[in-house]
């Protein structure tokens, strides 16, 4: 349950209608900027946009409050020009829904700034200017300019004859007394520096005769063509940074011919030394002389024999000496057995 309780303003009141109060599609903000308005002075002259700053509603919310305004016919807004060509934005609000019609007749008794009370004339002759210093002077119409950019060139007039003048003198090449092969063998040589590197790939092509001027220089002093590649693949960056220019980079490196080194004479070959027996594995004393079983051992068995025999003592002792003469025996012939160290 709620209970009301009001006491009358003494002054600085206005009188709304409770249809502005409780406008079903109104926002708080629409219903606030049209009472603030209403609140105001008969001859007050604060637009809108200031009644918004001074009741705290944002440049949005403004916009959509004057916007639901403007639908419900609370204000009206037209553009006029007043005296000297300026032109004003006029606003109404009426505290009662008005119509287009409506709203223009009350406008156009409503005086503009700067104007006559007079109603506002549709066309409004602008006020005097001052002229700028100097006398007026007349467009340029000597001809056509000398170059043109663009556009249709048939309509130009024809350019004056050029007088023939003295031909310029052609700058010819260096006489150079190289040697023809000497100087097809650096263009082979200049023409293979890209199959080098693929740093190399994109040397500029008016740079190869002054590249095959200075590779000529290297087999001039006597330089081989191996030589030439070994200098430039050194001078080459061994980590990734890309080479950006190649000809000046190959230019800078044949620059400076460095003198021909006199080759070092070979060393004369030692004597040969007698050839030594092949190295076996080293055996022990007491392994000296011996040889291996040809019983049926696991693993071999070393014995010293001592007639030439070819089985151990285990071996003879085991009865496998039959085995191993069988019938190559002659007949009579007497076995010695003789022990031996195994």
């Amino acid at each position: 349950m709620i209970y009301r309780h009001h006491i009358a303003p003494p002054r600085a009141y206005t009188r709304f209608s409770h249809d502005i109060i409780r406008h079903p599609r109104l926002s708080s903000d629409a219903v606030r900027l049209l009472t603030w308005q209403l609140s105001l002075p008969q001859g007050a002259r604060e637009p809108l946009s200031r009644t918004a700053e001074r009741a705290n509603i944002g440049a949005c919310a403004f916009t959509r409050a004057k916007r639901q305004l403007k639908e419900e016919g609370f204000v009206h807004e037209r553009r006029v020009q007043g005296s000297g060509g300026h032109w004003a934005t006029q606003q109404l609000v009426s505290n009662v829904p008005l119509s287009a019609a409506e709203a223009a007749k009350l406008l156009a008794r409503m005086p503009v700034a700067g104007a006559a009370p007079d109603p506002v004339s549709p066309q409004v002759t602008p006020s005097p200017l001052i002229p700028a210093v100097g006398d007026p002077t007349p467009r340029l119409s000597d001809g056509h300019p000398k170059k043109y950019l663009a556009g249709n060139p048939s309509d130009q007039p024809p350019e004056p004859p050029v007088q023939p003048g003295p031909e310029p003198a052609v700058e010819a090449e260096p006489e150079t007394d190289t040697p023809p092969e000497i100087l097809s063998a650096a263009t082979d040589l200049v023409t293979g520096f890209s199959r080098l590197s693929p740093a190399l790939r994109h040397v500029p092509r008016p740079m190869h005769a002054e590249l095959t001027r200075l590779t000529a220089r290297w087999l001039e002093a006597g330089h081989p063509p191996s030589a030439v590649r070994i200098h430039i693949l050194r001078g080459l960056p061994d980590d990734t940074t890309p080479v950006h220019r190649p000809g000046g980079l190959l230019r800078h490196l044949l620059r400076d011919v460095p003198p021909v080194t006199e080759p070092t004479p070979p060393r004369p070959a030692p004597d040969p030394l007698p050839p030594t027996p092949a190295a076996g594995p080293r055996l022990s004393a007491r392994l000296t002389g011996a040889v291996e079983c040809q019983g049926p051992h696991t693993q071999p068995m070393l014995f010293n024999p001592t007639t030439g025999e070819t089985l151990c003592p285990r071996c003879v002792a085991g009865g496998h000496l039959a085995d191993a003469l069988g019938s190559a025996r002659p007949a009579g012939a007497t076995v010695i057995i003789s022990r031996g160290v195994s």
